[in-house]
């Protein structure tokens, strides 16, 4: 007994001590200073303060204050009070190797309610598990509880839903053949195509419940191009490209896909192809006048695309309009890309028309041949002057002086035409595009029939 009176006499002691140091003895000092201004005035106050009941009363005064302020804040937290912990994550505990699980709320709000000094440390601590334990529930529809565990067990709380209706599922598999997506193309330099890409593996393994995987239409492989390291020629590989499945109508299917990610050997090429730039002129010239020259600047452009684009590509057309020309003209023309075509070496070119006095010319015996016929068919003409035709040439003498039968053609365009008799407009065209080109028989007639 003795030393608990001891130790709390020492306790109240050093209180008192700490009022008198930190609160009473600055005062003072502070009231002394500003009373020796005045004589007789400072010194009544010297003489008050000195005494041992004003010393008393201020302290108790300043103790009284103390106990007021800590009080008050000892009823705040002591305050019953509500905090909502929003969206915390709900954990479900199942067999994933067996069940697939639908209606699990993702997320959940938490109210609790107690003291504020234990919200405050409740808010604090890092354990907030919500979870929904399914243990032994077998395939089916159940209502299940939303489960806290409270980090102090003085506080009260809810969960807000507090049920769920879960639907249990038995997992089934299907192997899938996996495709290829390749994304962000056009990220890629305009010079570099992918040529091939190799993946790691064709098959995957689809997991769920069945009515989902009756729904995924296709598994692809998400290859972002954004993701290479370089953008050059060769090969490089990339690593955890991620799977997803769809639906027929492109929409994400909830499912487990084993593999989850593959990696992939991209092979980037640089295909290109030197052609020749054609100049094209359209519509009628000025009366009397035709073309007796064209000049470019630039006759030939490197054309960057797939092989199979570039196979098919002979030359780079450029159309001029020269309706009602009459005079030499300078244009400053703009190179249209190829359909299918991804960069050209050059992209603007000027062009040179010459104009001069225009004559006629007429070419005889120019043989008709037949385009886009169904190779089951061949084709008759039924009299000579629907097999062999005259094509009217106007351009300038000069030009007219080089043109021979053999860089006219007249042609029939039979793409649709069928078995039997037809009259079919004939088409005309030349070598040069410095000459326009005329039929002089507007149709012909041809017999259809089937080949032997």
């Amino acid at each position: 007994m003795k030393l608990i009176a001891k130790i709390i006499r020492n306790f109240f002691s050093g209180i008192w001590s700490l009022i008198d140091k930190k609160i009473i003895v600055p005062i003072t000092r502070l009231i002394i200073s500003s009373t020796k201004k005045f004589d007789t005035s400072g010194k009544m106050m010297e003489n008050w303060l000195t005494k041992t009941n004003t010393l008393l009363f201020i302290s108790l005064f300043f103790a009284v204050g103390l106990f007021v302020v800590i009080d008050q804040k000892i009823i705040t937290f002591s305050e019953s009070s509500a905090e909502v912990l929003k969206n915390q994550e709900v954990k479900v505990i199942y067999n994933e190797e067996a069940y697939v699980i639908e209606g699990v709320p993702e997320a959940v709000d938490i109210t609790l309610i107690g003291r504020r000094a234990d919200l405050m440390f409740a808010k604090q601590s890092s354990i907030h598990d919500v979870s929904i334990d399914l243990t032994g529930l077998k395939p089916g529809t159940h209502k299940v509880n939303v489960t806290y565990k409270q980090a102090m067990q003085s506080i009260d709380y809810k969960v807000n839903p507090s049920v769920a209706t879960v639907v249990i599922y038995p997992k089934v598999s299907e192997i899938r053949t996996l495709a290829i997506d390749l994304l962000n193309q056009d990220s890629l330099s305009a010079k570099l195509v992918i040529d091939e890409v190799n993946i790691t593996n064709d098959k995957v393994i689809i997991k769920g419940a069945e009515h989902k995987l009756k729904e995924v239409a296709t598994v692809k492989a998400l290859i972002d191009i954004r993701n290479l390291i370089k953008q050059e020629e060769g090969i490089t590989t990339l690593k955890d490209i991620p799977l997803r499945a769809y639906n027929n109508k492109g929409e994400i299917v909830d499912v487990e896909i084993v593999p989850d990610k593959i990696s992939a050997e991209i092979k980037i090429t640089s295909p290109s192809k030197e052609l020749p730039i054609k100049v094209i002129p359209q519509g009628i010239m000025g009366f009397s006048k035709a073309i007796s020259s064209i000049d470019i600047n630039e006759t030939k452009v490197m054309v960057y695309g797939s092989e199979e684009v570039l196979s098919g590509l002979n030359y780079v057309p450029l159309v001029i309009d020269v309706n009602g020309l009459k005079e030499n003209r300078q244009y400053k023309m703009e190179l249209s890309k190829p359909v299918g075509t991804k960069s050209m070496s050059i992209n603007n070119v000027t062009v040179n028309i010459a104009v001069d006095n225009a004559v006629d010319k007429e070419i005889n015996n120019i043989q008709i041949e037949y385009r886009n016929l169904n190779e089951i068919y061949t084709v008759q003409g039924l009299s000579k002057e629907d097999v062999v035709v005259v094509v009217g040439l106007k351009g300038v003498q000069s030009v007219l002086d080089q043109i021979e039968n053999k860089d006219v053609t007249a042609y029939l365009d039979l793409k649709g035409y069928g078995e039997g008799e037809h009259e079919v407009e004939v088409k005309v065209e030349g070598t040069d595009v410095k000459v326009q080109y005329i039929a002089k028989t507007k149709k012909v007639r041809i017999k259809i029939i089937k080949a032997n």
